[in-house]
């Protein structure tokens, strides 16, 4: 039967896909060739974006979520003139613009990073909160959709129920969801492993759904069409989908739903290329070729895409025209500029915990940066974070005029949406959790690292010192785990993540303006949750003032007379013990400097010069941490020496384990003593 011109366009997908991964002999063709009939129909049809202006604001939004499909998206992109023929040869090779998993590329109409599975339409749920956030303070004109795209595998992962909870909790209406479910996935049919039924669920969740046959053009162009005019809920599509599509043995017999070409080339999995090829209206010898029809479609696909893009931009231009102070406010928000903050305006209490001078700079944030959405995990009273919720008001289904969004008890999720918020563009996100809890969110941190987003972490109850709530919720070893990813250049030769302790109120002011002006990696503030003492001012200065010296990572907050005898390092809660232990070196003839170190990362950064002006080659360095020694293994050097934990917490009040771990003024002096002479 002679195929249509759209159908031969999703061939030509599942063609170029099969092709690509046959080539670099590595990826995962059979659940690209599946969803083939529904991007075509999405990028062809319903995704509206400006292909002369890709980075226009008001596009609709494709989130992919198994990013083992990348071969599928290329080869749309393809259709669209933003890949080359040539560039999807090189598929999986090194320089190539087309990675084995999709990487954040607006130009080239990659909206996001994924890989692990789950967190792809998690974003999507992020960036749907996004846009009507912007909407609910500059009007629908500028609404559009997020569409995101999931497998079995994002369905099964974990992170799904948060997102699926969330989004029908927030009837997020503008987010619209096609489950590829072609019921196989690496190692094994789905049944196999899963008997739930994901439409209940959804549905239990808050969301539309529908299942349709998803390799039917028209069944999917309907379901799209009905998407698109809902008003109260997210909406799934479950497309049953064909793994493999048009895979054919060498004997010409039917190749498809088969779970070798889940992850393996058509030839190694036990497929014929060549017959598949042909079965899908190719030529095997020169598989990379575009069909006339097919390019002559996407053409005028492309024309209709600009030309709505332009009706759009002139809607845009009318309100613009009638609203000029909105407008300027937009366009301050879509630059993503740092927001202008009188930082000294910011009123604390004296010696609090570093979590509550947050909490406070969170309310004056609340009252002055309007483009901000701030989340907890159910913590909001805990890490602080309310104080933002206190001079905002929580998001709710239909009201997005608040800025703070309660999560629930679900951290990864937080991370993801956060991503995505930033991703979407327009808004500043921070979220909140015991830093113990950092753990769940791994993945996504990576994740915003790997594509350079400014999310901000307030991570709070940093050390034993949570006390009786003992070894589940003291962090040990999660300061060195984080701090790695300031080790880790990203794709531009940067630290790809910026980590903050602050010792007391003033460099925690600082430390937040320190996260407020880094737009090129997320930032990790990590907050005492007991009272840390203000650390003195020096003469002549204000402590604020002196504080800002931390924007080079480490600087000196206690100087000895002369040159001094030995160097004692440290960050958050252990600098205000070190002051008193550098006193009584004194008391004892010995010149002991202090330097706060809020920032191996940042202190690398500065000129070889002043790393040996604040930690001479030569002194003795004495390091103190309330985590793993390895957090201040770099500042000390190799002969230096790092009193830390190597052990988890236990329960007990806070000072009964400071005494018991030893970090008491008389025994860190004792180990000075001992190790230094």
């Amino acid at each position: 039967m002679k195929k249509n011109t759209i159908e031969r366009a999703a061939d030509n997908i599942r063609i170029f896909t099969a092709s690509m991964v046959e080539k670099a002999k590595s990826g995962h063709p059979g659940g690209a060739m599946g969803a083939a009939d529904f991007i075509n129909i999405l990028y062809s049809e319903f995704l509206h974006y400006d292909p002369t202006d890709m980075h226009w604001f008001n596009r609709d939004r494709f989130f992919l979520d198994p990013g083992h499909m990348s071969p599928m998206l290329y080869s749309i992109l393809a259709l669209t003139d933003n890949f080359s023929i040539d560039e999807l040869k090189t598929f999986r090779q090194w320089g190539s613009c087309t990675p084995g998993h999709p990487e954040l590329d607006i130009d080239r109409g990659i909206e996001n990073t994924s890989g692990p599975l789950g967190l792809g339409h998690t974003m999507a749920v992020g960036a749907a909160i996004a846009e009507r956030f912007l909407v609910a303070r500059f009007g629908e004109w500028m609404a559009h959709k997020t569409y995101t795209l999931i497998s079995d595998g994002g369905i099964q992962e974990g992170i799904s129920q948060g997102a699926g909870r969330l989004a029908g909790f927030l009837g997020l209406h503008n987010l619209i969801m096609f489950f590829d479910s072609n019921d196989i996935q690496l190692s094994t049919m789905t049944d196999e492993v899963s008997c739930e039924n994901t439409a209940k669920k959804y549905e239990a969740w808050g969301w539309r759904v529908v299942t349709i046959d998803g390799n039917d053009s028209n069944q999917i162009r309907e379901a799209l069409k009905e998407a698109n005019q809902e008003k109260e809920k997210p909406f799934l599509i479950i497309g049953q989908t064909t793994m493999g599509k048009g895979a054919l043995t060498e004997q010409g017999e039917c190749f498809e739903r088969k779970v070798s070409t889940h992850g393996q080339p058509l030839s190694k999995a036990g497929a014929s290329f060549n017959k598949t090829i042909i079965n899908l209206g190719g030529n095997p010898d020169d598989p990379w070729v575009l069909f006339p029809d097919v390019k002559s479609y996407y053409q005028r696909v492309i024309k209709q895409k600009i030309s709505y893009a332009q009706k759009k931009k002139e809607e845009q231009l009318k309100w613009t025209k009638k609203n000029p102070e909105l407008a300027l406010t937009l366009e301050k928000y879509i630059a993503g500029d740092p927001p202008k903050i009188s930082y000294h305006h910011i009123k604390t209490k004296s010696n609090i915990a570093t979590r509550s001078a947050s909490g406070a700079i969170l309310s004056f944030f609340g009252e002055h940066v309007d483009n901000m959405i701030v989340m907890s995990a159910d913590l909001a009273n805990s890490d602080k974070t309310e104080g933002f919720l206190k001079s905002s008001k929580a998001i709710s289904r239909k009201d997005f005029s608040g800025g703070f969004l309660h999560v629930g008890v679900s951290e990864l999720t937080m991370a993801a949406i956060a991503n995505g918020i930033v991703l979407h563009g327009g808004i500043f996100v921070a979220c909140g959790t015991f830093f113990v809890f950092s753990d769940f969110m791994k993945p996504a941190i990576r994740m915003a690292a790997l594509m350079k987003l400014p999310v901000k972490y307030i991570w709070t109850h940093d050390s034993f010192s949570v006390g009786e709530d003992g070894p589940t919720h003291q962090p040990v070893e999660q300061e060195a785990q984080i701090r790695l990813l300031e080790r880790v250049k990203n794709h531009d030769g940067k630290n790809s993540m910026l980590v903050l302790r602050p010792a007391d109120t003033a460099e925690t002011i600082t430390a937040w303006k320190l996260a407020m002006e880094n737009i090129i990696s997320p930032t990790g503030l990590i907050l005492s949750r007991q009272n840390l003492n203000d650390i003195p001012p020096v003469e002549n200065i204000s402590r604020l003032e002196d504080s800002r010296k931390a924007a080079k990572g480490a600087y000196i907050i206690k100087e000895t007379d002369g040159d001094p005898d030995i160097v004692l390092v440290a960050n958050g809660s252990e600098v205000g013990t070190l002051i008193e232990v550098a006193q009584m070196l004194k008391e004892q003839g010995k010149k002991a400097r202090v330097v706060s170190a809020i920032s191996e990362g940042l202190f690398r950064q500065q000129d070889v010069d002043y790393q040996n002006n604040i930690i001479p080659p030569g002194k003795p360095v004495f390091g103190l941490t309330a985590g793993l020694p390895v957090n201040l293994a770099g500042l000390v050097g190799a002969q230096g020496i790092v009193f830390g934990l190597d052990h988890f917490g236990e329960s007990a009040p806070a000072d009964i384990l400071e005494e018991k771990f030893g970090f008491t003024v008389k025994n860190i002096l004792n180990e000075i003593l001992k190790n230094q002479g």
